[in-house]
């Protein structure tokens, strides 16, 4: 009978067992990024990330047919023409703030703690890191997605992936899973800063969005918290900044087929509120904690455009909170508490 476990293991269990110094890895997770704005490399990505059952929540035979007979064929192309408006020298925008996050954050904790990216779907995966982590022989391991709210579809699906691989281990590490900070009063402080300081800079708009990532609705039909997380991260911005009821706004984006979502759906926000006479609006996502295709195309680029061609005449992007110094300082404190 074949072992199932691997070389790497059982050089982490001799280090484990030769009397190591404890280690501890932390493992940061973001959603993933295709390797090129290309389509080949759209079309990998894709089917990667939508043959996940926690994102595509129908039988598996149906998507299949739907996935690899229209999908596949079509949104590749469409999806590289809309990487390739924000790719960097560094690459996608999200990978390469994902790593100055990683860095930041590593240099914060010290070097008795070894500080890793894994991306859910691309690279550089979870699998990789973990194993690196292993060869380390690391005794204890943080697993931090940075999704502040939490969702099946993006948390979730962040735990399923990380024991999967730690399955195949024979020494298992000390295991503490971070499923969602969307109340830490750091990151609603920076969050309220990064806001503030557009408004000092710009002026008070007539209504700030607060624009999430779209879930469908059946998710939370089925008990996902992910929607009351989200209220509940714009009641305490919002209390944080002193906005009124009236000036501002939650609203979900990125919609994808035919299925009701979770609403308002944040163009469909805009277009109204520009056909009906408001002409100055913020919008911030506090659901990224890094720039990324939907913030810096779909929402600084499609939804000004959609503003303004309704009506509207002052339109106003928020970047994600990236790698400031205040969010890197929430974030370190959120894997100090578990050090």
């Amino acid at each position: 009978m074949k072992n199932k476990y691997s070389a790497e293991t059982a050089n982490a269990d001799s280090l484990f067992h030769k009397g190591k110094p404890a280690l501890t890895g932390v493992l940061l997770v973001n959603l993933g990024t295709p390797d090129a704005p290309t389509a080949p490399a759209l079309r990998r990505y894709l089917a990667e990330f939508l043959a996940d059952p926690r994102v595509i929540e129908i039988p598996k035979i149906i998507w299949n047919l739907i996935l690899h007979g229209i999908i596949l064929r079509v949104r590749p192309k469409k999806s590289a023409a809309k990487y390739q408006t924000v790719w960097t020298d560094e690459g996608s925008p999200l990978l390469a703030i994902s790593k100055r996050q990683t860095s930041a954050i590593a240099a914060q904790l010290g070097d008795s703690v070894s500080v890793k990216l894994g991306m859910r779907y691309g690279n550089p995966s979870i699998t990789k890191a973990l194993r690196e982590f292993q060869v380390e022989g690391v005794r204890k391991l943080i697993v931090f997605p940075l999704y502040p709210q939490y969702a099946a579809a993006t948390t979730g699906s962040t735990f399923d992936a990380v024991t999967r691989e730690l399955q195949k281990w024979r020494f298992v590490p000390e295991l503490h899973f971070i499923n969602n900070y969307c109340d830490n009063s750091l990151f609603i402080d920076a969050l309220a800063k990064s806001i503030q300081e557009d408004f000092d800079q710009h002026g008070k708009p007539e209504k700030l969005l607060l624009s999430y990532h779209g879930m469908p609705k059946r998710n939370l039909d089925l008990g996902d918290p992910y929607y009351c997380l989200c209220q509940k991260t714009t009641r305490l911005v919002a209390e944080k900044l002193g906005l009124q009821k009236g000036e501002y706004i939650s609203t979900f984006q990125s919609r994808f087929g035919y299925a009701e979502w979770l609403q308002p759906y944040t163009d469909a926000t805009l277009e109204e509120l520009a056909k009906t006479g408001t002409k100055n609006v913020a919008i911030v996502s506090p659901a990224f904690s890094a720039d990324c295709l939907e913030t810096l195309e779909e929402l600084a680029v499609e939804n000004r455009e959609i503003f303004l061609h309704a009506g509207g005449t002052d339109y106003r992007y928020i970047p994600a909170l990236n790698t400031r110094e205040d969010h890197i300082a929430a974030l370190t404190s959120i894997v100090r508490t578990h050090l």
